[in-house]
């Protein structure tokens, strides 16, 4: 199997070394940039399969990279996962925002970095099914279309762009519409079992969504005590 490649895009030395000695470990190839502008010259030269970008960063900061890699055609799929210092709430909303995969705070564990990576990389790998799995894995409800094996979400025949975290938590309720999911069973089916992460931070994924689905977003519905659900009518 061909490894991946993951680009590594931080200043500060000592971190882009732990980061790149365990990617390394742990069987990736590793590319590293030191800025804004270095980062997006590499993902052009030579076309990582993640990138995972500080925000703080000097000349062009990660915002603006993941900002440029999300209004560019050719890497407007490409997989980023935000790592940075900040950790409020209003700051993974806005790396969320910008397309961010993901969003780890430092201090981190190599080991859950290095898993929450592969667990990006899994969902961005093409569906190889065939023609009647990819109708089986179609999802329709209300007015949204959801394409498991293309990775598209449409409400009322418009495109919508999601992350990978909140396509996932999509896919989950629009399956099983009426069905009350706990957080950790939302943190569980979407992650996986090894995924640490609070629950604070599934009520920020489903704010982000509910707010790229308009009006359609109303049919996330919370039950008190539980979590949340897709309204089945």
């Amino acid at each position: 199997m061909t490894k991946k490649t993951v680009l590594v895009v931080e200043d500060e030395e000592d971190i882009q070394q732990l980061v790149s000695y365990n990617l390394i470990k742990a069987g990736f190839n590793v590319e590293c940039a030191d800025s804004g502008e270095e980062a997006l010259a590499k993902i052009k030269a030579a076309g990582p399969d993640l990138v995972l970008l500080d925000l703080m960063l000097p000349g062009i900061d990660g915002s603006e990279v993941c900002r440029q890699l999300r209004s560019s055609e050719e890497h407007r799929e490409l997989p980023v996962i935000m790592l940075t210092a900040k950790g409020e709430d209003e700051d993974m909303v806005a790396g969320l925002d910008l397309g961010a995969d993901d969003y780890v705070t430092k201090p981190f564990s190599p080991a859950i970095l290095i898993s929450r990576i592969k667990a990006v990389l899994r969902r961005k790998t093409p569906d190889q099914s065939s023609d009647r799995r990819e109708e089986e894995n179609m999802v329709k409800l209300h007015d949204l279309q959801i394409d498991s094996g293309r990775h598209q979400v449409s409400v009322a025949g418009s495109p919508v762009e999601l992350t990978l975290t909140e396509f996932g938590i999509l896919e989950l309720l629009a399956k099983r519409p009426g069905w009350a999911f706990s957080r950790q069973q939302i943190i569980d089916a979407v992650r996986g079992y090894e995924y640490i992460v609070t629950p604070r931070a599934i009520d920020v994924q489903i704010f982000s969504l509910r707010k790229k689905l308009g009006e359609t977003g109303k049919k996330v519905e919370t039950v008190r005590g539980i979590g949340y659900r897709m309204a089945d009518s």
